[in-house]
Order: structure tokens, then sequence, then C-alpha cells
């Protein structure tokens, strides 16, 4: 399967031969997991339609997100604990030309192939990297609260975390040397090394699973992510970080 847009007709078949070629090319899907059973269904199925094939990278999950993945039709590889690794471990597996990177209790909203596939074949998007718009999948308040700073910040900063996907053709990533070995904060600093120019947010929602903020506190959650993005724009190492916050 070669990825196209819902509703595009065959690759191939399209009023602009750019659009054409980028269908024709592959999209692999990295996800990667720990302890991920219960919310990588929603993740793998939201993808399924617009990738070429699904790549899980687990680090040693003991609650059966391999076999939830496998059932699934993803390929399940199995690495050292910490994103970046796993992340890079899951490029290495894949095939595709184009690489999607999402985290597992991440769903793309419905449209998304549309979108992807319209910027995928801009004349300068394999120089270029996109995110999708974040948002929880909440009801509460403080849901939309944190989805308009989400916003803000990276129209300010250009600084999107995991939950908002990346996608990057693989001749850029590699040139990059995306992702660094590191066990936290893989996310800001792949967007550093990417660069606000080289950065489009599209405008499907990448929706989130809220569990961690309810279980946590909303305001304890939130804080956390910002005192390890602060830590890491102040030169703290990502160990150090890892070690006072942990890693997943």
């Amino acid at each position: 399967m070669t990825f196209r847009a819902h509703g595009s007709g065959p690759a191939g078949g399209t009023a602009s031969g750019r659009t054409a070629a980028a269908m024709r090319e592959t999209l692999s899907v990295v996800i990667p997991t720990l302890q991920a059973a219960a919310t990588l269904p929603r993740t793998i199925a939201s993808v399924a339609s617009g990738a070429d094939e699904i790549i899980v990278s687990d680090c040693g999950s003991s609650d059966g997100t391999g076999d939830v993945a496998r059932r699934m039709g993803a390929t399940v590889v199995t690495g050292r604990k910490g994103r970046g690794p796993q992340l890079n471990l899951g490029a290495a597996t894949a095939r595709g030309e184009w690489l999607l990177f999402l985290h597992a209790d991440t769903a793309l909203a419905p449209g998304w192939t549309n979108d992807a596939a319209a910027w995928m074949a801009r004349d300068q998007a394999r120089e270029q990297a996109a995110v999708f718009r974040f948002a929880l999948d909440a009801r509460e308040w403080q849901a939309r609260v944190l989805e308009r700073l989400v916003s803000l910040r990276v129209h300010l900063l250009a600084l999107p975390y995991g939950d908002q996907g990346l996608l990057i053709h693989r001749t850029l990533f590699d040139r990059l040397g995306l992702f660094r070995p590191i066990a936290i904060m893989e996310d800001l600093d792949a967007v550093r090394a990417i660069g606000r120019r080289r950065l489009t947010v599209l405008p499907s929602r990448a929706v989130t699973s809220a569990r961690k903020w309810r279980e946590e506190g909303w305001l304890r959650r939130s804080g956390r992510n910002m005192a390890c993005a602060a830590l890491y724009r102040m030169g703290i190492s990502p160990d150090r970080i890892a070690a006072l916050y942990g890693t997943q």
C-alpha cells in the first residue's frame, strides 16, 4: 500500500503531479511503547488506513502491549528503555521514505491523511517537518485551557512536544542525526534541531489521552512538563531530568 489521502483516488491519478509523487512514497508510523496495551489500539486504529507499515518499538512491557500490536498488524521490535533509543530503533526498522513518530496514547483525528498528503506534496516538504495540533480527549475546562496554552507556546516558541506527532522525510531525519539517544526531552531536542523555519503545524488534531493529567492532577502534570522543559533549556542533562521526574 502506498500512502494516499482519503477520497483522492488511486496514486498517480491526482490533479497535481507533485501530489501524485508524494502519495506514491511510503509512510512508516513509529510508536514507542511501555505498558501501553490500554491506549495502543486507539492509536494504531487512527493511523492504520494511512500507513504503509506501523512499527511498535517497545522496551519491555509486561501488559501484553506487544500482543496487542501484533494482533492489529503492527511490527514489534524490542530494545532498551528511553524514547530516544526506542524511536531510533523504530526508524531503523522502518522501510518508508516518510516517518511519522507518534506517542502510544495519542490518536490522529480523521482527516489527517488529507492534511499530511497535501503538505508532503509541497516542493520543500522533504526539507521540513510537520506536527499536528494538540488536543486532549477530555471535556473538562482544564483541557481546553491547556490546549490553548499549548497552541500559544507552539506559535510563540515553535516548541511542540512529542504528543503532537512528528512527520519528517527520512533524508532530513538522517541528516539531522535524529533522535539523540536520550531518555527524556528527545522531542524538544528534535524540534530545536529542525528549527522554527522548517516546522509546520498541520490543521488536524493529535488527540492525547488525558489520563495522566487526571491521575496526577491538571496543575501538577502541567507543572511537571513545564519544569522538565525549563531545566532542559537551562542545560540540565536529560539523564538528570529523567532521574528527577521519570522518563514516561
